[in-house]
């Protein structure tokens, strides 16, 4: 501890006051009464925004208090701009000396609070917990010339991410610009005009109505094998279903959809496929020690399922029970809550859940070709347009089926993969390096803060300032002062 600084407990030097839920009943979208905070869900960089009030406040924070989440998630810091009402996920921090030099240095801990947390559904700190927390006091100019240089430090440093960001949001509007115009056939443009055989769309279409039916007659012929072995097994269980027909009609207004090339056709993703579906709609029965992995939309994104460390895992039995139709033609697209992420199946032992569509692809279609097609910014507006439910967004299985996708030779489809890929592998790279440089200034605002907190932020003539300044005193004398004014 640097000379003339104290360890000290943080309830020791602040008041700290938990929140407490009001009844449901006072509150209130109308303005009526006190902004009404109950977690870190109002929160924003700085200042909480106010999402309803309470006209009976249970417990109250002061302007300038510091409110910290306390509860899923723990850690989380605002300050207060005006009085507000407090519920059970916040807690209020006052120190009246330097409420910036407490908000920084608990931005400092907040991975190790949010590790302190307990409980089994959700995390949660109690006041005690957050009393007893040790805390860092060095004199009042200290504290002043410490918050100063981190704010002149921090304002750089949030230039730089500024400029990042920025960069990342534009790689993102030129990364759709690149699938509009491949999907509107203009980076094939050439290629096609040097071609002599491409098939036109009548033919397209007559070609894949004819994979349709040949896939049908295929269903049809395992069906009646699969009826056969029940009848011979005694027909226990159920009856196996007879497949249902795939001859269907086209049913796209293309009047609303961008013009494509006179030898390209829209057709829906049902026309092009020969079963699409969703997964579990409930809960498997788990298995620690299982060998398959129970998956939903949060473990699609890039060209293989993302198995996680928290992914649920399920027995044999049970994957028996709900495997899906999976195989080299499946793509997978997230359609509850995250929309819009894809992946593609790679012999994964997997089951899913809701949140997961799958669709099997017929052999004319590219499964990359559909992949960036699901990519695009056309199918995210499609698909939240299309999207039922007010918190959790979900896409019906009906709004998938009719996604109109633009068909063209395979061809051609693939040519469209190989233009796509070979703009955004530059983008990608972009990308990577602006994820590194944000990463990069995010460790060093944390160091930063640990070196302000050791006491190594200032140099030695900062330090010598401070102690020019009238009301330089050691902390263990502050620190009395300040028990003497907690007990009044």
């Amino acid at each position: 501890m640097k000379e003339d600084w104290v360890e000290v407990k943080l309830g020791e030097i602040c008041n700290v006051k938990m929140g407490q839920s009001p009844p449901s009943e006072t509150y209130n979208t109308d303005k009526n009464g006190l902004p009404f905070f109950q977690g870190k869900a109002e929160f924003t960089e700085i200042h909480p925004i106010a999402k309803k009030w309470c006209t009976s406040p249970k417990k109250v924070a002061n302007k300038d208090d510091i409110l910290i989440s306390v509860r899923a998630p723990v850690g989380a810091t605002n300050i207060a701009d005006q009085k507000c009402a407090i519920g059970r996920g916040l807690a209020a921090i006052t120190y009246k000396y330097s409420n910036s030099y407490v908000w920084h240095y608990l931005k400092s801990i907040e991975k190790k609070l949010d590790n302190q947390g307990t409980g089994t559904t959700f995390k949660a700190i109690s006041g005690t917990v957050l009393k007893s927390q040790i805390f860092p006091l060095p004199p009042l100019p200290i504290q002043r010339a410490i918050i100063t240089k981190i704010e002149n430090l921090f304002a750089s440093l949030d230039k730089g991410i500024e400029d990042l960001t920025k960069a990342r949001e534009q790689l993102k509007v030129y990364r759709q610009a690149v699938l509009k115009k491949a999907f509107e056939g203009e980076f094939t443009k050439e290629w096609r005009e040097k071609q002599t055989n491409l098939p036109t769309a009548e033919e397209l279409l007559d070609e894949l109505k004819k994979e349709r039916q040949r896939f049908y007659e295929k269903q049809v012929e395992d069906w009646k094998e699969a009826v056969k072995e029940w009848e011979e097994n005694g027909k226990e269980g159920k009856k196996p279903k007879k497949p249902t027909s795939l001859i269907k009609e086209l049913s796209i207004d293309i009047s609303i959809l961008p013009k494509i090339p006179v030898l390209w056709e829209y057709i829906n993703i049902d026309f092009a496929t020969y079963k699409l579906g969703d997964g579990l709609h409930g809960t498997p029965s788990y298995s620690t020690h299982g060998d398959h992995y129970f998956i939903n939309g949060n473990n699609l994104g890039g060209k293989h399922i993302c198995i996680k460390k928290n992914t649920k895992r399920v027995d044999k039995s049970e994957y028996l029970k709900h495997k899906r139709d999976l195989n080299n033609d499946t793509v997978l697209v997230s359609i509850n809550g995250t929309i819009g992420n894809t992946s593609f199946y790679n012999n994964e032992k997997v089951i899913l859940g809701k949140s997961a569509c799958y669709f099997n692809l017929l052999p004319l279609l590219d499964k990359q070709f559909i992949r960036w097609r699901i990519d695009s910014l056309e199918f995210r507006n499609y698909a939240f347009k299309n999207a039922t439910g007010s918190t959790i967004k979900n896409v019906p299985l009906k709004a998938m089926r009719d996604f109109a996708i633009p068909l063209c030779s395979k061809e051609e489809q693939h040519q469209i993969v190989r233009e796509i890929e070979s703009r955004l592998s530059v983008c990608d790279k972009l990308e990577q390096s602006i994820t590194e440089g944000l990463e990069k200034a995010e460790a060093l605002r944390q160091s930063i803060l640990k070196k302000a907190f050791e006491g190594k932020l200032l140099s030695e003539a900062e330090i010598e300032k401070c102690k020019q300044e009238a009301d330089y005193e050691p902390a263990s004398v502050l620190l009395e002062r300040i028990k003497k004014e907690k007990k009044k």
